[in-house]
């Protein structure tokens, strides 16, 4: 077999990003070999002779990568009886050397050969906490009962303990931070944090002053001559807010998934993967990772895991396993990995692994492909099965997404507990795989709902007559720009690529939820929405995929000068938001309304 005018790129221990544009007319050749990692400068670790060290090139904020092509020719036939002890120090290298070889290889095979009882798989256990933030606002306090009377788990997060354990009780799971103070976001306060509701808010009061219980505020600006108290608009709503999605981005995760090898926005994620092959147990079996610059969908990259598999010397197996990461990847928020691959007929294995230890249980699924296409791969995080020396480890610790630290594919003769790969074939076989990604499963629902405000897109809008519009549109200015760095806010919340809805209440009051509600998109209403209302919007939202990545203003059918009120004795019934979720649409903000103008700040 033979691998021409192929490239080798250099690595460090960790992932590196590649940018596909700089990558274009570099060389003539569009292969790119991964699979010969080494940092150790010794001749006899080189791929051969031939090879030549690359160069790291630094420009501007970002790494170049100079590529210089090489020839090689790389053989393995199955017929061969040959064992290939310089291989076999290379793997043991690549891997930065197990604690003896003499123990890897006696590991190795008997993880290949022996065999028990199946035995069942321990179910993932997971987390799924709600940070309410904002807790002890008007909004945030209504949440948190409502979660906590359904039993639901869920953390504030605070500024003043006193005033949270008076409001809230003295139980309440509390996480103390100010988003205005990055350096008080710690992310091991926010472990376990799956969904947010957030109904921080810039405070704003009567120049006059209020009581202790904010009486005159919780009767809505219209009543009073409204100043900031406290820290500015431009602190809380846009730097606040950036400060909020950074502590929680890791823990709520992207709605198109966390890509860990391969192929997104123009670039490619790099991995640094090494060969592991039976030549570990005295096989003659090889394979390779190389990544070709051209071959994948469309004609842009992909990464190949390719070889000759031989079932000589007791041999049978192929596999390319990346280095430990550094760090260990936390993919929590995440049902399981996704591999876009293009398959051959053959049945193969991702390993994943959450032990920096070399010789550990190894979580495991098998997959299927269709020869000839192009095809993605779902492997959800429950399926993987603990394994260890080809057995099921039914009382091995459950698989914490929380702590990823390798990969690993493989093909091979060998299945679970003695069983084989009833498609295992000796010879040749190319897997090209473009990406590695964790995935949400669907139906994707909001994993940050944000509580806004009715009005952010007016302030400068062209033709809008500001005399019939609410206090907050018609002093902006005076109030530091309050709606317009709460639009900021929201922009950074919708490019943040965390599933979200945004709640846009008008004027909020005190009155009991259970009046008729009104949805609306492009921020045009005005009116009034009980503080109890938008607190069970908001909960609602987080549990519907209608709702995901939706804007929306929401009032209720009274009028401003009408009171309502419920009879305790025959309350009104609980709505289903659903249906006024489902005629929302995406894409629809207010914005659209600006054209060109802009909001001088």
């Amino acid at each position: 077999m033979e691998l021409s005018s192929s490239l080798k790129l250099s690595s460090p221990l960790s992932p590196s990003i590649i940018n596909l544009q700089l990558l274009q007319g570099t060389s003539s050749s569009n292969i790119v070999n991964f699979s010969n990692y080494t940092s150790l400068p010794k001749p006899f670790l080189q791929h051969d002779d031939r090879s030549r060290r690359l160069r790291h090139q630094q420009a501007s904020h970002s790494h170049s990568v100079n590529l210089r092509s090489y020839r090689k020719r790389v053989t393995a036939k199955s017929e061969s009886q040959g064992w290939d002890f310089g291989r076999f120090v290379k793997t043991l290298y690549f891997f930065n050397g197990p604690p003896s070889p003499l123990k890897f290889v006696s590991s190795v095979f008997e993880k290949l050969t022996n065999g028990s009882t199946e035995e069942p798989v321990n179910e993932m256990e997971t987390s799924g906490i709600i940070l309410v933030a904002g807790a002890t606002g008007g909004v945030g306090r209504r949440v948190v009962d409502i979660l906590r009377k359904r039993g639901l788990p869920v953390k504030a997060l605070v500024r003043n303990e006193e005033k949270a354990r008076k409001m809230l009780g003295p139980d309440i799971d509390l996480i103390f931070a100010d988003i205005t103070k990055e350096n008080t976001l710690v992310p091991e306060k926010f472990k376990g944090v799956r969904k947010v509701i957030n109904a921080v808010s810039v405070i704003v009061g009567p120049k006059e002053g209020d009581t202790p219980e904010r009486q005159k505020y919780n009767q809505g600006v219209r009543f009073f001559e409204p100043e900031i108290k406290g820290d500015s608009p431009e602190l809380v709503e846009y730097i606040g807010m950036k400060n909020l999605i950074n502590a929680v981005k890791d823990g709520v995760g992207l709605e198109n998934g966390k890509l860990l090898f391969g192929v997104g926005d123009n670039t490619f994620k790099d991995l640094p993967w090494g060969a592991l092959d039976d030549v570990v147990m005295g096989g003659v079996s090889e394979s390779n990772f190389l990544v070709d610059l051209t071959g994948g969908e469309n004609g842009g990259p992909t990464g190949i895991f390719k070889g000759i598999v031989s079932t000589t010397n007791n041999g049978g197996f192929t596999s390319v396993r990346t280095k430990n990461f550094p760090e260990a990847e936390n993919l929590s928020a995440y049902d399981g990995l996704e591999l876009r691959l293009k398959g051959d007929g053959l049945r193969y294995k991702l390993i994943v692994r959450t032990s920096q230890d070399w010789d550990t249980v190894g979580y495991t699924a098998s997959f299927d492909t269709s020869p000839g296409q192009w095809q993605s791969v779902r492997l959800p995080f429950s399926s993987l099965r603990p394994v260890f020396r080809a057995r099921t480890k039914s009382d091995a610790p459950p698989f914490n997404p929380a702590s990823i630290i390798s990969l690993q594919l493989m093909f091979s003769k060998f299945e679970y507990d003695g069983k084989l790969n009833p498609t295992f074939k000796e010879g040749p076989f190319e897997l090209p795989l473009s990406s590695i990604r964790a995935y949400i499963q669907d139906p994707v629902t909001p994993r940050f709902v944000h509580v806004g405000s009715a009005g952010v897109t007016r302030p400068e809008r062209p033709g809008l007559d500001l005399s019939k519009q609410p206090p907050a549109v018609r002093l902006n200015k005076e109030l530091d720009f309050i709606l317009t760095y709460k639009l900021k806010g929201e922009d950074l919340i919708r490019s943040s690529g965390i599933p979200f809805a945004i709640v846009r209440p008008c004027a909020l009051t005190e009155e009991p939820a259970g009046a008729e509600l009104i949805f609306d998109q492009g921020d045009n209403i005005t009116g009034k929405v009980s503080r109890d209302e938008v607190a069970r919007i908001c909960i609602a939202a987080l549990e519907s995929p209608l709702a995901l990545n939706k804007t929306f203003e929401v009032k209720s059918t009274v009028p401003f000068s009408e009171p309502f009120t419920v009879d305790p004795e025959n309350p009104p019934p609980e709505k289903d938001y659903n249906e006024y979720f489902k005629n929302l649409k995406d894409g629809i903000t207010g914005k659209e309304a600006l054209e060109q103008s802009t909001v001088a700040v």
